[in-house]
């Protein structure tokens, strides 16, 4: 296993000694319609990491559309860039990869989720590697949460009924189930209720001391203000949801929270403080793309005449946002959803047991 060690200031050595070979980097990014503001963090944390690095970039913008897509996809191969990262809509990655494919141009994407993206790559042949979780990889966190920390707990699963909500509820089951575990309720709730007292008393009921809540953060908030007042003491946990804010019943302490970390709280200090220095805000995607670039930059100079998107595979990289490594289909080796509880003023990471 090889360590890559990136930092601002060894991405600026790596290139200094040969400016010539510079790496020709793409950054595929919506910077026109409604999903501009996402695409110009991608275009400022690029544009970052690449002046640290050395790299050249060529910015294009994708519109997140399959023709925008295949005609940035198109320009990359014109301008015989070495990778290409960006990507925030399937639409536009669809379009662009099988171009890419036949230019030899790996990718790195940061936004796109979709299973089918790498699911089929030992059909398609894509180049793809992805800093972005998969669709699924919420799911799964929330599934090995429930698992190993509640196996000696009587738990319960409920879900809003919706396609996201009655899904990640069934993923959680279904885990469950095959680690000899059995939920003591299950149910299926009415969202967007002012109370759900029926609810918490028919867990009460079943004596459940922890709920997973497939649904909006709104309803998990009114749960445990309602858990509180019948005096039922029970813990509420939920998925991403929870990020936003609850509406007008606050989060109670102790809620639990299965998401992504806030990259801007929990980056690398050289990297937050090259932003601040340029004034640039590490929102959204901003530190995702500068990592992006951090490792195209890193493999380019570390390649010595192996295919990039071979070197891409198999390897640690230390990043801006953490460790990345991708596995033999490009996903991220490592899912990077947290579990976080919320200490009555923020979700804070929870240490594992």
């Amino acid at each position: 296993m090889r360590l890559v060690v990136l930092t601002v200031a060894a991405l600026a050595a790596l290139c200094a000694d040969s400016a010539a070979e510079a790496l020709t980097i793409g950054v595929s990014a919506p910077l026109s319609g409604p999903s501009a503001i996402l695409g110009r963090q991608i275009d400022a944390g690029s544009r970052l990491a690449a002046d640290a690095g050395g790299a050249s970039l060529k910015v294009v913008d994708d519109a997140c559309t399959a023709e925008g897509g295949a005609a940035a996809a198109r320009e990359f191969a014109t301008e015989k860039a070495d990778v290409v990262v960006g990507f925030l809509c399937s639409e536009a990655i669809e379009a662009a990869l099988p171009i890419l494919k036949d230019a030899g141009i790996p990718v790195i994407t940061v936004g796109v989720r979709t299973d089918s993206l790498t699911d089929g790559r030992d059909k398609t042949g894509w180049p793809i590697f992805r800093l972005a979780p998969r669709e699924d990889a919420e799911g799964r966190a929330v599934a090995e949460m429930v698992t190993r920390q509640w196996r000696n707990d009587f738990f319960a699963i409920v879900d809003d009924g919706t396609i996201y909500g009655r899904g990640i509820a069934e993923t959680v089951r279904a885990a469950a189930e095959r680690s000899g575990l059995k939920p003591v309720f299950i149910d299926t709730f009415r969202p967007g209720m002012d109370n759900q007292i029926g609810l918490i008393g028919r867990l009460k009921k079943a004596g459940a001391a922890r709920v997973f809540v497939g649904g909006d953060g709104s309803d998990i908030a009114i749960m445990a203000r309602d858990a509180g007042k019948l005096g039922a003491d029970m813990v509420f946990a939920g998925g991403e949801s929870l990020r936003i804010a609850s509406g007008d019943v606050a989060y109670t302490q102790g809620t639990l929270m299965v998401a992504l970390p806030e990259w801007s709280q929990t980056a690398d200090k050289a990297a937050l403080d090259a932003f601040s220095a340029a004034k640039i805000i590490p929102d959204g995607y901003a530190l995702p793309a500068f990592a992006a670039v951090q490792i195209a930059t890193q493999v380019g100079a570390e390649a010595s005449g192996t295919p990039l998107g071979e070197a891409l595979t198999g390897h640690d990289f230390n990043t801006a946002i953490g460790p990345i490594r991708f596995d033999d289909k490009g996903d991220l080796a490592q899912n990077p959803y947290r579990v976080f509880r919320f200490d009555g003023q923020n979700f804070v990471p929870l240490e594992e047991k």
